[in-house]
């Protein structure tokens, strides 16, 4: 890259702003992928206490509807779960966490009374009852986690996209810059010295003419001076 770059002033001062800017843009990109790992990892402890207890309350639902099974028969849990009539209701929101955006989820009407669940409390048992509420907690369970895997994964893919930019700046841009702002430099060094050399020369040059041209005028006054003595020695007049 550096030897396709003319060494010249303008681009030697364009390069250097690239620098300072990519120097900046890498900083930049270097404290949002640490502070993004940070958010991430609050995240990733909240996921995994989430499964824990995803985990325990579906276990939890499974036993309690096996007993009800057992107990009161596979058509009474069956007629109780299709007497409900209201269903939960799922709403998103979107937050922004270090510049992602990532969902918020909100559930209404999840967890319900007795009179709510729509079977007749007098024709049903408190194992029936038990298992209604078992669900509604596993259901309550299912909608955070899958808020919190979302995240999750939106974090991650944001950490991913970050360090690839920062490594981009750190082991390619910012290297071939500083590569190129170095050959340029040391381009216009050599220039500067050949110029310098080239002033001297033609200095030394003028000097040489000037020392000559001094000589030349000089030799000419001390001609012009024996001219005149020869000539005012021949004009004498002679003895006797």
């Amino acid at each position: 890259m550096a030897k396709d770059v003319k060494p010249t002033r303008k681009n030697l001062m364009a390069i250097e702003d690239r620098i300072e800017l990519s120097e900046r843009g890498h900083g930049t990109l270097e404290k949002k992928r640490d502070g993004l790992i940070m958010e991430f990892m609050d995240i990733l402890d909240k996921a995994q206490d989430v499964r824990g207890d995803l985990a325990d309350d579906y276990e939890e639902a499974q036993k309690k509807i096996n007993m009800a099974r057992a107990m009161e028969g596979d058509v009474a849990v069956r007629g109780a779960a299709a007497a409900l009539q209201e269903h939960p209701e799922i709403t998103t929101e979107s937050k922004n966490i270090m510049g992602v955006v990532v969902p918020q989820i909100e559930s209404s009407r999840v967890s319900k009374r007795l009179d709510q669940r729509g079977y007749g409390i007098m024709g049903t048992s408190a194992r029936i009852d038990e298992v209604a509420e078992a669900y509604e907690d596993l259901l309550e369970s299912i909608i955070l986690a899958a808020e919190v895997e979302t995240a999750m994964k939106k974090m991650l893919r944001e950490i991913e996209t970050t360090k690839r930019r920062v490594n981009a700046l750190e082991f390619k841009l910012l290297p071939d810059l500083y590569e190129s702002q170095e050959y340029i430099e040391q381009k216009l060094e050599e220039q500067e010295r050949e110029e310098i050399f080239r002033l001297k020369k033609i200095k030394e040059k003028k000097e040489q003419e000037e020392k000559e041209a001094r000589q030349a005028e000089a030799a000419a006054e001390e001609a012009e001076e024996a001219e005149m003595e020869q000539a005012t020695a021949g004009g004498l007049p002679g003895g006797d």
